[in-house]
């Protein structure tokens, strides 16, 4: 058989990668990644723009009223009804067909869900002049470098939305792939002693898994900013000299290579060849990483290392750097880990997102600068994210409810044009009105600027819906 067989398109090394038979784990997957071959054979859109991304979500779902989209009717309008405004038709049930709303009345049949008032100021900001609330000043100053799109919409009201944003799927579909995965499954590796797909911040059990289907070797890899014990598993459980590792890896790999021709089709098997291979070569390249002694204090003080209200977000945010240097392709970061996240501010808005704010405005900010300082932001795609935005009115006396027709996310580097705002809402806030776009979009725009095209990444079986591959935003694309 040879390499142009009758399986046309599918290169020797990737049947034999799906035999799971002869080269087996990591040591193939290496050869593959290094021709820039995936088992998924994909064909790129076009010359890749991006090499990595940074994805940071906001666990919770901050409000867009009071970040990236401000609304001075909120202020105008505060304490009526929406019914008791001029806006009263954004309720209108040919417009509320995403998810569901619930109105909740008095007794005299009034909607106790007034508007709330906006909760902190908005200034135009940074080289583009884009207002950004005063909770972000340090991101708003990154402006020129910043597409806000502010039309963005999802169909999960509650906090499963987690798991949309990633995967694109409303979770009673069932389990899909996150976009970490798919780019982890169709992108070559760039450093073949780190992993591909990394995982910082605590992930909730409804979203703590990425490859589902395509199996968990595209599952990310969770790490600690912690150089003495980074990831679980991850050192020996005693001390053993460098000969004795090589002779205990080289025998659990002859057992396990063994075990991988006996149940050639074990995905749990094949992923866990592969990351006790990888694990191995980890145990000093991912370590040397997370040492920040390198470092200048500047550089600390930029990501906000020197103040302990940012020290723990900006120590990730580094590490983001210092990964994205050595040529991981994907790192995920969590913030706001504990129940639904730490932004579901059903009251207390204002308290809330301050506190948060200022947690990750500094360190973001930072990262942005520096990845540009360095000449890394041109490969380099950053996303900030959350799950959905909150509502115009209020829950209780000062909260806000989950909010699914309109909110706000941002893109920097790696293709994307800096300087712009994509879309917009109405003018409470309430739906997105011009442009709008389904999480997917997001992930079209991500692949298409990293030179994959998600219909050659599907696998057989496994058909996807159209609404799953998205429609990359020209708009923000250079």
């Amino acid at each position: 058989m040879n390499a142009h067989s009758a399986c046309s398109g599918f290169h020797r090394r990737a049947f034999l990668a799906d035999l799971g038979m002869g080269f087996t784990g990591l040591a193939l997957g290496a050869m593959l990644a290094q021709d820039g071959m995936t088992r998924a054979a994909a064909t790129p859109r076009g010359r890749p723009k991006a090499k990595s991304v940074i994805w940071l979500f906001m666990n919770g779902g901050i409000s867009h009223m009071e970040s990236f989209d401000p609304k001075p009717m909120l202020d105008k309008y505060a304490g009526k009804t929406i019914a008791e405004t001029p806006y009263k038709s954004v309720q209108d049930p040919d417009k509320l067909k995403l998810a569901r709303v619930v109105v909740v009345n008095d007794a005299n049949g009034q909607q106790r869900n007034r508007i709330l008032p906006t909760q902190i100021g908005f200034k135009k900001r940074g080289a583009a002049g884009v207002e950004v609330s005063d909770w972000f000043p340090n991101i708003g100053e990154c402006s020129g470098d910043i597409a806000f799109v502010r039309s963005m919409y999802t169909t999960d009201d509650n906090h499963g939305a987690q798991t949309q944003f990633h995967s694109g799927r409303h979770m009673l579909d069932g389990e899909f792939p996150t976009l970490g995965a798919w780019v982890h499954y169709g992108a070559g590796t760039l450093n073949k002693n780190l992993p591909q797909f990394i995982s910082m911040g605590r992930r909730e059990y409804w979203n703590a898994k990425d490859g589902h289907y395509l199996g968990p070797e595209h599952d990310a890899v969770p790490l600690r900013i912690d150089p003495a014990n980074p990831l679980d598993y991850g050192r020996p459980e005693r001390a053993r000299s460098v000969v004795e590792q090589e002779r205990g890896f080289d025998l659990v790999g002859r057992l396990n290579r063994i075990k991988a021709i006996e149940y050639p089709d074990d995905a749990a098997l094949t992923a866990r060849i592969k990351a006790y291979e990888l694990a191995y070569r980890m145990q000093t390249s991912v370590p040397e990483v997370l040492k920040f002694d390198t470092e200048t204090a500047e550089t600390k003080k930029l990501y906000g290392i020197d103040d302990p209200a940012t020290r723990d977000f900006g120590m990730q945010m580094l590490a983001a750097r210092r990964f994205v240097e050595r040529g991981v392709r994907f790192i995920q970061v969590q913030h706001g880990a504990g129940g639904a996240g730490s932004w579901d501010a059903h009251g207390g808005l204002k308290r809330n997102h301050e506190n948060n704010a200022r947690q990750v405005d500094k360190p973001v900010a930072g990262l942005l600068k520096d990845l540009k300082r360095r000449g890394l932001l041109d490969e380099t795609i950053v996303l900030f994210a959350s799950e959905f935005g909150r509502t115009p009115g209020t829950q209780g006396s000062d909260g806000r409810d989950h909010h699914v027709y309109g909110f706000s996310v941002w893109m920097a580097g790696g293709g994307i044009k800096g300087g712009l705002v994509h879309g917009t809402t109405d003018e409470l806030g309430f739906h997105a009105t011009e442009h709008r776009h389904y999480v997917t979009d997001i992930h079209a725009t991500i692949l298409a600027l990293m030179g994959l095209d998600s219909r050659k990444l599907e696998i057989p079986g496994r058909k996807r819906l159209e609404i799953d591959h998205g429609h990359p935003i020209l708009a923000i694309m250079a």
